[in-house]
């Protein structure tokens, strides 16, 4: 149960930064039943690889730069989990999901989209002890 919950999160939190952002979206159709049919597996796969990337790759980025991380009070994580979007990108792409994100900036707020709307998501959620 816990594995579904935290790739929802995942995928919504993909979901709402690609349907505010520009810079970030998913190939397919634009509206309607086709738009979800076309999106929904890659949103979940996409979900997948970024939530893996979070797993493994980003605590190793994150202890190799724990002194900037501390010289910046923090500001680093931001940069860290952008690089984290940008390479759930790279990823999606060489998979062929049709996941695009466009540019550093977007990367960045799209990361701080994800991460509110994942919180929001584990908030509203019952705990599940």
């Amino acid at each position: 149960m816990r594995f579904v919950t935290w790739l929802l999160t995942y995928a919504a939190g993909l979901a709402v930064a690609a349907w505010l952002l520009d810079g970030i979206w998913f190939e397919g159709a634009e509206n309607g039943q086709a738009e979800l049919q076309d999106k929904i597996v890659p949103l979940l796969l996409v979900a997948l690889i970024l939530g893996l990337v979070s797993a493994f790759i980003e605590p190793v980025i994150k202890l190799l730069s724990l002194p900037f991380i501390i010289l910046t009070l923090g500001f680093l994580l931001l940069v860290i989990n952008a690089l984290m979007l940008m390479l759930t990108a790279s990823l999606a792409d060489a998979f062929d999901l049709g996941f695009h994100v466009d540019g550093f900036w977007n990367a960045l707020v799209g990361a701080v989209i994800v991460t509110v709307v994942g919180w929001g998501v584990r908030v509203a959620l019952p705990d599940g002890d």
